[in-house]
């Protein structure tokens, strides 16, 4: 018998001339919570890809108990007893809990026994402590219960090793303890869990065995009590990071950015945000907390300009911006924007690093003289941003799209920062970040909160908001629950308001 649940021997894949795994040997033993930390571009996701059947390696082997096992496809991979629950969830709204367990189980016949499933799934639930209602419809539960049923369903079908991709992104604080408890519950029923994370406070809380990746190799791979916090940023990154920015007092301005009762729909027509005001003076960092999906995106997008209010204005110092162009927002009145979702909509993919650099400005001096472009002026800016930036790149020529997350993210940043905003918007900075860019966007942040500038800060990961903002409102169902200042805005009290629980 294998002392190993899985191993992963010599697991090497390329794409094209960019090498994501080289070599890479992970061992996890049963009955345990293996965390794989690494940097952007580290190489976990195609590893974890490969492991599920998505990717198929180019050379090495995968081992279960010992005995190897082909495993090229995500159903090879269940078969083997391998699940994966994915940031974004694979349920379907509209079905109950049971109808989502068991869609595409094999073996059903002709007729499907539903009362039989709903049975033995109540009993398993309980067992675990999931507390779930089989009977529901899986769109009415909250996220951190859907992430449950998604956990549920594997093990129903027999998966003995959990995948589970950064699944704290969308709890609140307030349903992470309970989470790992069932995490804990998981363990001692001998299910073995690859923990995939940034966060280094929750593998120093949960994980038994940790593995760092650096540029697609394994760094380190020990045990939890062999370690610490800073050791594994300093393992990851290469050099010392600081777990907490300096956020120094100073006194605030004007108002700069003010919204009044500012309601807006989503992309289905649906209202997203209702009757929300409030106001960011100058040199103040205004934070935005919630549960993804109740508003947020929306509010970001309603002050750039890329949404339309349905009801209420937006100033910016006292002229009335709510029906400004993107353009005039950027160009006249100093708005700048780093989006939530960076391939969307803040960067052009198959454009180089320093075609990026000049979206806001690429048809004004030094850029365009005449209808055509200034290679040289567009050049020579990127690299001066690249190098103040400290962009990681092998040219500013390249495509943007082969820079790791946080690289493309200091091209935004550096885009958006060059034009002196009177206010930015900055909305999921850090996420997906390794610590050591998470330190950095926040430097960036505090820089232009103490240059004057008003920022509005909209972050789903509570402890980076709460590091860098000075007040915090938490929106809920598109509801301002509430707003508090930076020493009154505890995790506990501000992941209740994150649940809909009014102070």
């Amino acid at each position: 018998m294998s002392a190993y649940k899985l191993s992963l021997e010599g697991i090497s894949k390329s794409f094209g001339a960019v090498t994501a795994n080289d070599r890479v040997t992970l061992r996890v033993r049963p009955g345990t919570v293996h965390a794989v930390l690494g940097e952007n571009g580290a190489g976990k996701s195609t590893l974890m890809n490969v492991l599920y059947g998505l990717y198929r390696p180019d050379e090495g082997r995968i081992l279960i108990d010992g005995r190897d096992v082909v495993i090229d496809s995500p159903r090879a991979a269940l078969a083997a007893g391998i699940g994966m629950v994915h940031q974004h969830f694979m349920l379907v709204g509209q079905l109950t809990v049971t109808e989502n367990i068991v869609l595409g189980m094999k073996g059903q016949g002709l007729k499907l026994d539903l009362a039989s499933h709903r049975r033995k799934i109540a009993k398993l639930s309980q067992s675990f402590g999931f507390e779930i209602d089989p009977t529901a419809d899986v769109m009415k539960l909250p996220i951190g219960m859907q992430q449950r049923v998604e956990i549920l369903k594997l093990i129903y079908q027999n998966a003995e090793i959990l995948i589970l991709d950064e699944p704290t992104s969308v709890l609140t604080p307030n349903e992470t303890g309970p989470f790992f408890e069932l995490l804990e519950r998981l363990k001692s029923a001998g299910k073995t869990i690859l923990f995939i994370t940034h966060k280094l406070e929750e593998v120093m809380a949960i994980a038994d065995d940790v593995t760092v990746m650096q540029g697609g190799k394994v760094k380190a791979s020990l045990a939890k009590s062999e370690t610490d916090p800073a050791s594994l940023a300093r393992t990851m990154v290469g050099r010392d990071v600081l777990f907490q920015v300096k956020r120094s007092a100073h006194s605030t301005g004007e108002p700069v950015l003010r919204l009044a009762d500012v309601s807006a729909n989503n992309a289905r027509g649906l209202k997203a945000l209702d009757r929300v005001t409030f106001e960011i003076r100058a040199g103040e960092v205004f934070g935005i907390a919630g549960v993804d999906g109740n508003g947020q995106a929306e509010l970001a997008e309603v002050i750039s300009g890329l949404r339309p209010v349905e009801s209420g204005r937006i100033h910016v110092s006292d002229t009335d911006v709510t029906q400004a162009s993107i353009s005039d927002r950027a160009r006249r009145f100093g708005v700048a924007y780093v989006p939530e979702d960076r391939h969307r909509d803040g960067l052009v993919l198959d454009e180089s690093v320093a075609q990026n650099m000049i979206l806001r400005t690429y048809n004004r001096r030094p850029f365009a003289r005449f209808g055509f472009f200034d290679r040289s002026a567009i050049r020579d800016h990127a690299e001066r941003l690249a190098s103040a930036f400290a962009v990681r790149l092998q040219s500013v020529d390249q495509e943007v799209r082969y820079l790791s997350g946080g690289n493309q993210q200091k091209v935004i940043l550096a885009r958006e920062l060059e034009g002196a905003p009177r206010v930015l918007v900055v909305a999921q900075p850090t996420k997906g970040l390794d610590v050591g860019a998470i330190e950095f966007v926040q430097q960036q942040i505090l820089a232009q909160r103490d240059r004057g500038v008003a920022v509005l800060y909209i972050s789903t990961e509570l402890e980076h908001l709460l590091d860098v903002c000075d007040r915090v409102g938490v929106l809920f169902r598109g509801k301002l629950m509430d707003t508090i200042g930076s020493d009154d805005a505890t995790p506990e009290r501000v992941g209740l308001l994150m649940a809909g629980v009014a102070a």
